[in-house]
């Protein structure tokens, strides 16, 4: 049994002896509580110059996503501009893309490109004649995204109505009350 923690959400699945090599591969993320602190102190600072996710959080959060982000520019590698003649590529099998790609990706042939697959099924990038390479999003990315998203909005939630509070507190503090 495999455990992945995204989120604080632990999930399980059986594998099988050919499933185990992929899985054993897999990149394991989770927030931490000082990812979390890290997070809360971003959204505060953000908050106090009235920011939704500054510069600091944007990087941290491409940080945390490529750490379970695939390799994909050593994939699209794998086929170069050079030796990218699809009339070449369709005429390889699925046996010669799996090679190329290796484990725990999947390859194939399909509507005149290249889909390759990570090791849930994912389809993480596509290539076709005269376009080029595709970059798509994979689910263990989209989760990370996610989780980070929603650790800062309730951390920069709560700042913004901390700092709001405080400037309620002044105004009645001071005799004069805005809000009448």
């Amino acid at each position: 049994m495999i455990e992945m923690d995204i989120a604080g959400i632990a999930k399980s699945h059986q594998t099988n002896s050919t499933a185990a090599g992929k899985a054993s591969s897999k990149k394991k993320w989770r927030l931490s509580d000082s990812l979390r602190e890290k997070i809360t102190e971003y959204a505060r600072e953000d908050a106090a110059q009235n920011v939704y996710m500054g510069n600091k959080f944007l990087a941290l959060r491409k940080s945390e996503v490529a750490k379970v982000a695939p390799d994909r520019a050593a994939l699209m590698g794998k086929i170069g501009q050079d030796t990218a003649d699809m009339k070449e590529i369709q005429e390889a099998d699925e046996l010669w893309l799996h090679i190329l790609f290796g484990e725990p990706y999947e390859a194939k042939f399909q509507s005149g490109g290249i889909h390759v697959y990570d090791e849930n099924g994912d389809e993480i990038l596509t290539y076709t004649a005269g376009v080029g390479w595709h970059e798509k999003e994979s689910k263990a990315e989209t989760e990370v995204h996610g989780a980070l998203k929603a650790a800062y909005y309730d951390a920069f939630r709560a700042a913004r109505q901390e700092i709001n509070s405080g400037i309620a507190g002044m105004e009645v503090q001071g005799g004069f009350d805005a809000r009448a």
